[in-house]
């Protein structure tokens, strides 16, 4: 990573131009949290998002996929308690007034307004109780406003999830932020449910476009919680140019830094997913090292973090690896398991990871190989368990079929699962 791209405080926040609030509406009844959030920025921007691939669209993804089409945006209103998805002519009306609602209280078109919802299913979504509180909400905006937004979108979210970097681009110092909520309904079409980034660079829609969509390829992409699409996923980015830099048009040095730096927020934000999976108690990351190409290592490292088998030898701490090499074997994609070897590694704490987002030791105490070239080893059985154990864990994949390398996230399997979602509606 280039050590020039730093982390900072401020989420979605951190550039210029850009502030936030949320506000609680009581969408849902039981709810004692912000469920309303904000975001605006000064100056119109540059936009790009990529939506849920599920056949079934909440009314707000439609909507928004509309406004966004010519590039440009100014503000983003969401609500967490009520996904407004199978609900009709009535949920497309209600959407739109989300959107004029917030193009009222900012100055800005309702056209250029991005409308996002999660929550239950198939139930109206009481707008009026967003009507009420949106003078609230507006008067609220500041850049310390992240903080009250990135609670609003949680659902059973256990903590929020934001984070936000700065870089030089044409001598000019930029920022780019984000704030995300995913733990449920998490798979690779797209894996999370509400993702927004911003930034102060000077950038042309089709470029950042271009950008997202390269993103998101290795970062949110490669997520899986549940095997299940949401139907309101939406991952939008928002440039609104106060940084100064000269425009990014094209390809080249300019635009490679941005993209570096998306791709190392988006990295940070997409393990934080999977580490807040339902009930999960541990991030499973699968790396996959020597496949024909990185599209290929990538598609092994899914099938492997995306098995229910697996997720429950990680639930486990058993060194269970033939339950790996099976959910490869059945991916399609071809590879070599005789010249394949695999470890168990762990950097010791999820937390500390994200924060130095570098890679997991692969010797010493911390590691453990338990298959080589098509052979089970005799292997530390209490030494695996324990590296199992983590809080962050990783299986380390050595094929022997070419030079190319993925990474996918995921997490354990628990009890806590079902009971979660054995009564989520109710």
């Amino acid at each position: 990573m280039d050590s020039s791209i730093k982390f900072i405080d401020g989420g979605v926040c951190a550039a210029q131009g850009f502030t936030a609030n949320g506000v609680l509406c009581k969408i849902k009844a039981s709810r004692t949290t912000n469920d309303t959030a904000l975001i605006y920025s000064e100056k119109p921007c540059s936009a790009a998002g990529v939506f849920t691939q599920n056949r079934v669209k909440a009314e707000s993804v439609k909507l928004s996929k509309k406004n966004i089409e010519n590039g440009r945006i100014q503000a983003v209103i969401a609500n967490s308690g009520n996904a407004n998805c199978c609900t009709g002519e009535q949920g497309a009306k209600v959407a739109y007034h989300m959107a004029e609602l917030a193009a009222k209280v900012t100055g800005c078109s309702a056209e250029d307004v991005i409308v996002c919802s999660t929550g239950v299913i198939g139930a109206q979504l009481p707008v009026e109780k967003i009507e009420a509180k949106i003078e609230e909400l507006a008067k609220g905006l500041s850049k310390e406003g992240h903080k009250e937004a990135r609670i609003a979108i949680m659902t059973t979210d256990t903590q929020y999830k934001e984070c936000a970097v700065q870089f030089t681009i044409g001598g000019k110092l930029c920022k780019m932020g984000t704030m995300c909520k995913g733990s449920g309904m998490i798979h690779i079409n797209l894996g999370t449910m509400l993702s927004f980034i911003t930034t102060d660079v000077a950038i042309s829609p089709k470029m950042i476009d271009k950008a997202l969509r390269e993103s998101i390829k290795g970062t949110y992409n490669c997520v899986s919680v549940d095997g299940d699409t949401s139907t309101n996923d939406t991952l939008v980015l928002l440039a609104n140019g106060m940084a100064g830099n000269p425009e990014i048009t094209s390809e080249g040095d300019d635009y490679n830094t941005f993209l570096e730096a998306l791709n190392k927020l988006n990295r940070v934000m997409a393990m934080k997913i999977a580490a807040d999976g339902e009930g999960a108690t541990r991030l499973v990351q699968c790396t996959v090292n020597g496949a024909r190409t990185v599209e290929e290592a990538r598609g092994l490292a899914k099938e492997v973090i995306s098995s229910s088998l697996v997720k429950a030898a990680m639930f486990g701490a058993d060194a269970n690896f033939g339950r790996f090499l099976c959910a490869m074997g059945y991916s399609g994609i071809d590879f070599t398991p005789e010249k394949t070897n695999i470890w168990f590694t762990s950097k010791g704490g999820a937390k500390r990871y994200f924060e130095d987002n570098d890679n997991f030791e692969v010797h010493g105490e911390n590691s453990v190989k338990v298959y080589e070239n098509g052979v089970p080893l005799n292997f530390d059985e209490d030494l695996a368990k324990k590296i199992m154990s983590e809080e962050a864990v990783e299986i380390l994949v050595q094929c022997g079929d070419g030079n190319a390398s993925g990474t996918a996230w995921g997490c354990d399997l628990t009890y806590d699962y079902v009971k979660i979602n054995g009564d989520y509606r109710t």
